[in-house]
């Protein structure tokens, strides 16, 4: 993920905020404000089927019912579009470890080893170094979709973008003060996140982030194994719900992914990617989960843009079956960023997804590891699921309250950037006023009507029989 360069002699924040400045001679910022599909621009639903080649086939209808669902649904499914997109939109030079899907969704709250909670970025299958503007026009171009589907006007909605960049401009400035450590050690706590919304947001507002906690403290691993398991024949299993939740053991499992040679699924294949994935982790972890044995596996069906690629999970019992916890196995291609951005230095894909959370978040699941299938040659993360996690429902947010969760998660964007990336040469670049802000405002409704404008071609496609969809999977 981190390609190893001879370094320069550091040089000071100041000299960094100038080099930011004199960046504005080449990449203006009011150019970020434009937005015009090239005439050449790749068909969004070629691009889309491009990526489902070597997906389970049969799970592709479900995939484009969520995506059709709304304009902002098309926009969380669709990254390999906006990443063609963004390839075509200025840059300013200054890199960072992206999120590479960062819409507002893609952010919420999750326990610390320690138990504590803290609110961050939650998803990084498309991790990868590249310019911090992509992260933030997908943030920017999400609320004005988000708020448009939630019956704002597009004066509000364009407002909604620019806080997102004034927010991201403010925790810039803020972080470019941070030694390196302090940085390092930075996170927004769970505690910071309601006083947060106490203080700026709505009534409605205040609710919505305290039923995010308050959902993701009850959603332990005891829940988790309430929900996803039961006790058959004195052991316990994993349950069955097809097509999202397909136990190994059952017929309906080789009817879908085939028998054990088709799918290359065995015992010994089982064994040898469990033995690859605690040889990817510190000494002392593997020792915690040696202590375990899989007792069931079963594929597992989530999300909008991932559906179809695969993805397992995975029951561990420790002393018996009420010491049990349940582990993700998802598989992970290429970052849809690759393309555009060129190779950078990683073995795996999945050790790219593992490498880029460890190196944007504060504090990561202590389960994230990887294996490379023997026989299938795909490549899987690990981490732990659902263990104390929790999203905002953005949907039933107000105005205000809308506008402070958008701020909240700018911020936390700005925080992992500066981590990675060039807090100093960054807000250089950004100076103090609005400029920036009020280009990335035009762009995010450009953006907006684009991605209704793909919506509806999809819309289009499933009527006339071109791609199937599965309504309310």
């Amino acid at each position: 993920m981190v390609e190893n360069k001879e370094q320069a002699p550091n040089s000071t924040r100041d000299e960094r905020r100038e080099q930011g400045r004199a960046l504005r001679g080449d990449c203006s910022r009011s150019s970020h404000g434009r937005w015009q599909p090239a005439d050449d621009r790749p068909d969004p639903l070629a691009l889309l089927q491009q990526q489902d080649k070597d997906r389970l086939q049969h799970l592709l209808p479900i995939k484009y019912g969520r995506m059709v669902a709304s304009p902002f649904a098309f926009l969380r499914g669709s990254a390999v579009v906006m990443a063609s997109d963004l390839a075509d939109t200025p840059v300013t030079g200054i890199e960072t470890i992206l999120c590479g899907d960062a819409h507002l969704s893609n952010f919420g709250v999750f326990a610390t080893p320690e138990r504590t909670m803290v609110f961050d970025i939650n998803d990084f299958d498309e991790a990868y170094p590249g310019p911090w503007e992509w992260d933030l026009k997908r943030l920017a171009a999400s609320a004005a979709v988000a708020g448009r589907s939630s019956g704002f006007s597009d004066f509000v909605n364009r407002e909604m973008a620019e806080t997102v960049a004034t927010a991201y401009q403010r925790a810039m400035q803020h972080f470019t003060n941070h030694t390196t450590l302090e940085m390092w050690y930075y996170d927004v706590d769970a505690e910071d996140v309601l006083k947060l919304f106490e203080r700026i947001s709505s009534k409605q507002g205040r609710k919505g982030a305290a039923k995010m906690i308050s959902k993701a403290q009850k959603r332990t691993q005891a829940q988790t194994l309430d929900k996803l398991t039961a006790i058959e024949d004195g052991r316990r299993r994993i349950v069955s719900d097809p097509p999202l939740l397909v136990p190994f053991r059952t017929e309906i499992f080789k009817q879908i992914v085939g028998t054990p040679n088709e799918s290359g699924i065995t015992i010994s294949t089982i064994r040898d990617g469990w033995q690859q994935y605690l040889d990817s982790l510190p000494t002392e972890r593997r020792f915690l989960l040696q202590r375990y044995r899989i007792a069931d596996m079963a594929l597992r069906v989530g999300g909008v843009g991932s559906v179809g690629t695969h993805c397992f999970i995975t029951l561990l019992e420790g002393l018996d079956d009420d010491d049990a916890i349940i582990l993700q196995l998802k598989e992970a291609g290429s970052s849809v960023l690759e393309k555009h951005l060129g190779k950078r230095v990683y073995k795996r894909h999945a050790e790219r997804v593992v490498t880029g959370q460890r190196l944007i978040q504060t504090s990561s699941d202590i389960f994230l590891g990887w294996h490379k299938g023997s026989i299938s040659g795909l490549d899987y993360y690990w981490r732990q699921l659902k263990d104390m996690k929790g999203s905002l429902e953005v949907e039933e947010l107000d105005e205000k309250g809308l506008k402070t969760y958008l701020a909240l998660c700018a911020w936390s964007l700005a925080r992992a950037h500066a981590r990675t990336g060039d807090a100093a040469q960054t807000i250089g670049y950004l100076g103090s006023n609005d400029s920036f802000a009020q280009a990335i405002g035009k762009f995010a409704l450009a953006y907006a009507d684009q991605t209704e404008q793909d919506h509806h071609a999809l819309e289009n496609a499933v009527k006339s029989g071109r791609i199937d969809a599965e309504l309310g999977i």
